[in-house]
């Protein structure tokens, strides 16, 4: 017999496939800027303040950690929660599906007017 999953379940692996979690692709940048240090997950979650289970569950996209969290560990790191923030926002762009991007803003014909061209697939 088939396998029973909640439409919740279904919807958010959908969605997941169209479009990356950000908590995801933080926690991803946060592994590996750990590992290029060759720190553990020990002491860098001592250094930022919170436990090692914690910091496991972030690294692994489980949890939607607070600014403050994400800053605590952006430092014990070595680096801002800035620019943490904004590398993890570029990955997300570059990993954003093409049909979940914003449409092009309208060309401007020679008047100002907007101009919109449609084109019919056969």
């Amino acid at each position: 017999m088939g396998e029973i999953r909640r439409i919740g379940d279904v919807r958010r692996r959908a969605a997941r496939k169209a479009e990356p979690l950000w908590r995801e692709l933080l926690g991803e940048k946060l592994r590996d800027l750990r590992l290029a240090q060759g720190r553990t997950l020990t002491e860098t979650a001592e250094d930022a303040g919170m436990s090692p289970q914690y910091l496991s569950e972030v690294e692994r996209g489980r949890k939607e950690p607070s600014s403050e969290m994400i800053a605590a560990v952006a430092r014990a790191l070595g680096t801002t929660l800035l620019d943490l923030t904004d590398h993890v926002s570029v990955e997300l762009r570059s990993q954003q599906a093409p049909a979940m991007r914003a449409p092009a803003p309208p060309q401007r014909a020679g008047n100002g007017q907007a101009s919109v061209q449609l084109s019919l697939a056969a």
